[in-house]
């Protein structure tokens, strides 16, 4: 049977946000009577730090950067001196800048991402649920990087209400070959989707995709957290300067171990 087709478009009207604004109350009124059943709500997670008051006084954004980092991955510093670091935040992703946005903030501050985006999406996606009485999903959205390739896209920072994989391990391809290790992240495929119609300077900060109702569900489903790999099965934990460091350090650590060994054992 056909998928029904996909459809993105934003939602018009969304003031500026301040902290403890009403998101799911903005959303309700810019979305009229134009959401249903298996809608899907893509929000930026700008406004909702904005909603959360995520406002940090920082003349130094720098500074933010490390109280939000718990390891850093990479470092590298440009010939116009400017120095860019890719590090793992509290909440486990890797990212640059570990998600502190300087940008369309109050002078002196910076704003840092939700403190749980999983519990921010679930949150609205209840009140939109209760409100407009219609079984929609909610995805948290922010732009990220990618390893190996250049340029940004959005990512599924949170979700509530919403499959962020579709599993289809044990099924077959069009030729009928089986499907080992196939497990499409469509909880990053719609924040990208959405971003194609929300854009980054237009002040359209919420967007639905509609077609994929098969996504939406109940409110206990796992979170954008479960995209994030476990350090344990990450290959690329290091960027390649770091690691060939690292290595080169272990190296030399086991070298002088041997020679202190070969000493005291003597002739």
């Amino acid at each position: 049977m056909p998928k029904p087709p996909l459809t993105v478009w934003p939602l018009e009207g969304i003031p500026e946000i301040t902290a403890g604004a009403d998101l799911v109350g903005i959303i309700s009124d810019a979305a009229g009577d134009t959401l249903a059943d298996g809608d899907i709500v893509v929000v930026t997670s700008k406004i909702v730090s904005k909603a959360e008051g995520r406002f940090v006084v920082a003349d130094d954004r720098e500074d933010a950067i490390t109280s939000e980092t718990v390891r850093v991955v990479a470092t590298r510093t440009a010939t116009t001196g400017a120095t860019t670091r890719i590090v793992q935040n509290r909440l486990g992703m890797v990212s640059a800048a570990a998600g502190v946005d300087a940008s369309n903030t109050p002078q002196g501050t910076v704003l840092l991402l939700p403190v749980d985006p999983d519990a921010s999406a679930r949150t609205l996606a209840h009140g939109l649920r209760d409100r407009l009485g219609v079984l929609v999903g909610v995805i948290v959205s922010d732009t990220l990087g990618r390893a190996w390739r250049d340029g940004q896209t959005d990512h599924a920072i949170g979700a509530g209400g919403v499959q962020v994989f579709e599993d289809l391990r044990g099924g077959t391809d069009a030729e009928g070959r089986p499907l080992v290790v196939t497990m499409p992240c469509v909880g990053d495929e719609l924040a990208a989707a959405a971003d194609l119609v929300k854009g980054k300077a237009a002040r359209l900060p919420v967007a639905v995709v509609r077609g994929r109702a098969d996504l939406v569900g109940s409110l206990d489903l796992p979170g954008a957290r479960s995209i994030v790999r476990p350090l344990e099965r990450d290959m690329f934990r290091l960027g390649a300067d770091e690691a060939y460091a690292e290595g080169f350090a272990d190296g030399r650590a086991a070298g002088r171990d041997a020679d202190a060994d070969a000493f005291q054992s003597g002739p």
